[in-house]
């Protein structure tokens, strides 16, 4: 359809390239899924000549996934192409994704190329990966500072080739949206065989202009646009999904254009992103952030009062956004419930329901309001500790100003209980350092952020850990009233994937010896 967008997910390949943002395989199943019920149209699940670990996750989504179209990464290598045709196979709608830089900086720097060689490259990579699915997307690394002349000649090569899909990244996130939207207009007018495929945008945020750029170029003839939910992704990220989602929604009298994408799933996926890598979401991100829809200003409440539409452009059920209520207690019931997380976006399996509802008893006996964003946040810890074989059984902080400060810390580690007491620089130090003792590891620690779920002393803390060592890095994230709780679970958490990475790298070798 002219008027049609495709929106083209790279969370799990270009987002998952954020240092820290790793995710198991089993997070890709679980994000996979969801971005299946939101429609997202591609979802390219990997780069799965990078490892085995890419290779399997992108493997097992193109096994699970019947809606959507499955796509791997490659370059333009034969190698690759062959490695990723194998990973999309079991998909009902396979596509290989290949790319090559053409800006004269990557070609003489990265390459060491000359022009001529990469024009070879593009026509033999796209040649097989055509010859292997039916569904070629091929992509000029660095467009936005290539010249145009050879650009349109890359471009014709790759489409009669077989390429389906061209797309024209701007991958350091340098131009802005009059020049990016005069690329495709270029292209599409001046190129042979352009009326025959789809243009994509693919742009970063460095200047902070992804979104806008992505939307210069539908305007230009663009019909995908290529996107991370969270806008994440290398250094200053992606163009964020829901921003870009929304902008065509709510403007659509300027941008004619629609996507296939079940809105209400939008704040979901970012509270699932979220609490998959460790990166928490802004307050004040647009769309999906916990102030995008809130109101303190007398003159803005008062407007709100009289009609909603004075300062809000879009209502918040439409993002999933569902205004905060204080209907759940502890003598709400399992079918109360239920209805909650339903109208959250949950649908939990009987065992994961029935935990859940017990974890919602617990916290209803500690707080006097358990707030949506509450049930939100315990559901997700819930889901995030599923398969650790580090756990946290009981914890004891002694604090004040006298001090020491000292942390007695119970851990089952593999089924095994084991227990400490540590003193530290402050009760976090003491915590922190107790899992040192009971588990020792060479990791530093690289981030350690807290945040209140809700408002109030007796508010859930939410807290993001990340930790580092040497080339590997990853991300925990816990949610307990108790702050030091949740300070212990999230660095367990971020603990138990790291050893894991570790572990699948060093049986990788094995194997390969």
């Amino acid at each position: 359809m002219i008027n049609q967008v495709r929106i083209f997910d790279t969370t799990m390949r270009d987002g998952e390239q954020s240092p820290g943002a790793s995710m198991t395989l089993e997070e890709k199943l679980e994000l996979a899924k969801l971005l299946e019920d939101m429609k997202v149209d591609i979802i390219e699940a990997g780069f799965p000549i990078a490892s085995q670990g890419d290779f399997e996750a992108v493997r097992a989504i193109s096994q699970i996934i019947k809606d959507s179209t499955i796509c791997g990464l490659s370059r333009a290598g034969a190698k690759d192409i062959e490695r990723c045709a194998e990973a999309v196979k079991p998909a009902v709608r396979p596509r290989i994704h290949t790319f090559i830089s053409t800006s004269p900086l990557h070609m003489k720097h990265k390459l060491n190329m000359e022009p001529e060689q990469v024009l070879e490259k593009i026509h033999d990579s796209v040649t097989l990966a055509r010859n292997l699915v039916g569904d070629v997307e091929w992509s000029a690394e660095d467009a936005t500072r290539t010249e145009r002349d050879f650009l349109r000649r890359a471009v014709e090569i790759a489409i009669k080739a077989g390429a389906t899909t061209i797309n024209v990244p701007d991958t350091v996130g340098y131009s802005f949206p009059d020049e990016y939207g005069a690329i495709f207009k270029d292209l599409i007018e001046n190129v042979p065989g352009a009326d025959e495929v789809i243009f994509s945008a693919h742009c970063h945020n460095d200047l902070g202009l992804a979104v806008a750029n992505s939307l210069s170029a539908v305007l230009n003839g663009a019909r995908q646009i290529e996107c991370a939910i969270n806008g994440l992704g290398e250094r200053a990220g992606n163009a964020a999904l829901e921003e870009i989602v929304m902008a065509l929604r709510v403007r659509e009298n300027a941008l004619p254009f629609k996507t296939n994408i079940e809105t209400t799933r939008l704040t979901q996926a970012s509270k699932m992103v979220s609490r998959i890598t460790g990166f928490p979401v802004q307050f004040n991100k647009a769309i999906v952030g916990k102030n995008a829809f809130a109101h303190e200003s007398g003159i803005h409440q008062d407007g709100m009062l009289k009609n909603a539409e004075t300062y809000e452009i879009m209502r918040p059920e439409t993002v999933g956004q569902g205004a905060t209520n204080l209907v759940m207690g502890k003598h709400s019931g399992r079918h109360a419930f239920k209805d909650k997380l339903s109208a959250l976006g949950y649908e939990l399996a009987d065992n994961a329901f029935l935990d859940a509802f017990q974890k919602f008893k617990d916290l209803a006996d500690r707080k006097k309001f358990v707030y949506d964003d509450d049930i939100v946040a315990l559901v997700d810890d819930a889901a995030s500790h599923i398969s650790e074989n580090i756990k946290v059984a009981r914890l004891r902080v002694v604090a004040g100003t006298d001090g020491p400060q000292t942390a007695e810390l119970d851990l089952i580690i593999n089924g095994e209980n084991k227990w400490t007491t540590q003193r530290g620089n402050g009760p976090v130090d003491a915590v922190f350092n107790a899992i040192q003792a009971l588990v020792p590891h060479d990791a530093v620690l690289d981030l350690y952020q807290v945040h209140a779920v809700t408002e109030g002393t007796d508010a859930q803390a939410e807290v993001s850990v990340r930790l580092a060592d040497g080339d590997y890095m990853s991300s925990g994230r816990a949610a307990d009233a108790d702050t030091l709780v949740a300070s212990a679970k999230a660095y367990v958490s971020a603990l138990n994937r790291l050893l894991g990475k570790q572990l699948r790298h060093e049986n990788g070798e094995k194997k390969a010896s």
